[in-house]
């Protein structure tokens, strides 16, 4: 799929906006709450996006492969303030993409190397997916932005089937008769929405 820079940006900043959004939602008593993601508890989750954001300056910014960054960002990387480390990757990797020629070059994954464009393409459907599921977790409303929603359902949709093969993601589950995009996308990722 060919992706207009200026529109890519913008998703990714609207797609960090809503998991923000979330983050800030969470109250102290449901960071150990279960999420959609059955092996993961709120924290779990929003540590794991979290981690996700970080990797993005090492690998567009300073141009280094998933393995020169090596396990830098395993473990815990909210510490004492999930909301403020949450804070402070996210607009690190709003920061590495909208730098000019950053989504111009490849990137270095652990599959091997990527446009940018996919990268980031990538980083958006996930923080569109995991804000569903933390949206769910936390009660907060599950309805997603139709532009991010549609995006995702795109950028998702040639590979979906292939993703449950990993191991770490579930199965694609057969959405409601009366399906919406949202209900699509989350069904093809194996949410019942």
């Amino acid at each position: 799929m060919e992706k207009d820079v200026a529109t890519l940006l913008s998703l990714h900043a609207e797609s960090l906006a809503l998991f923000t959004d979330r983050v800030h939602s969470v109250r102290a008593d449901q960071w150990d709450d279960s999420t959609p993601c059955t092996e993961w508890s709120v924290r779990d989750l929003v540590n794991h996006l979290t981690a996700e954001q970080l990797w993005v300056p090492d690998l567009v910014t300073d141009g280094l492969s998933t393995e020169e960054v090596g396990d830098a960002y395993e473990g815990d990387v909210l510490g004492d303030n999930p909301r403020a480390a949450w804070d402070t990757a996210a607009r690190a990797a709003r920061r590495a993409f909208a730098a000019p020629g950053a989504l111009e070059q490849t990137v270095r994954l652990s599959y091997g190397e990527a446009p940018a464009v996919a990268y980031c393409a990538q980083m958006i459907t996930d923080a569109v997916v995991h804000g569903w599921d933390l949206s769910r977790a936390i009660g907060a409303p599950e309805r997603l932005p139709d532009a991010l929603v549609g995006f995702a359902l795109e950028e998702v949709t040639p590979y979906a089937a292939e993703l449950s093969k990993s191991g770490l993601f579930a199965a694609p589950i057969e959405p409601p008769p009366a399906d919406s995009h949202q209900a699509r996308l989350l069904a093809l990722l194996g949410r019942r929405a």
